[in-house]
């Protein structure tokens, strides 16, 4: 066994940089068990709501100015049984995030806050939050985070 390793088993380290490394994946590469906490906050009728949703763009919005800046829009339909085939909207502040490459079918994993509407939901704050009062979201494509 190499000394590095050995250092690492001794020291335990070695389980939390192999749970490290096991975070390390391209969107859509799991059944999307954080998708089950967007559909129990669907289902419960939940707002404000932190979750990380992996699924494929069903459909692109396009994009909106508003007051505060522009937000590129698109469906996404959750992976796996956990989302129950659930499609919720996502926004994403791309004056922050600067323009994502999308299309449909495109594989995704976003990160922000759910807000629940009987559509499916939105999913915002998929960026960093300039003034520091928001936990930092992000939208992941193609092994490229977006935030």
């Amino acid at each position: 066994m190499p000394s590095w390793a050995a250092a690492l088993r001794a020291t335990g380290v070695a389980g939390s940089f192999v749970a490290l490394l096991a975070g390390c994946r391209s969107p859509g590469a799991g059944e999307g068990a954080g998708n089950g906490i967007v559909y129990d906050a669907w289902r419960a009728g939940r707002s404000h709501v932190e979750v990380t949703a992996i699924g494929s763009v069903a459909r692109m919005l396009g994009t909106r100015v508003g007051p505060s800046g522009a937000h590129e829009g698109f469906l996404l339909h959750l992976n796996g049984s956990a989302g129950h085939g659930l499609t919720v909207r996502v926004e994403d502040n791309v004056d922050i995030t600067g323009p994502i490459p999308l299309a449909e079918g495109k594989a995704v994993e976003v990160k922000g806050e759910y807000i629940f509407d009987s559509r499916g939901g939105i999913v915002h704050y998929t960026h960093r939050d300039r003034r520091g009062r928001h936990v930092a979201g992000y939208v992941l494509v193609d092994t490229k985070l977006y935030q």
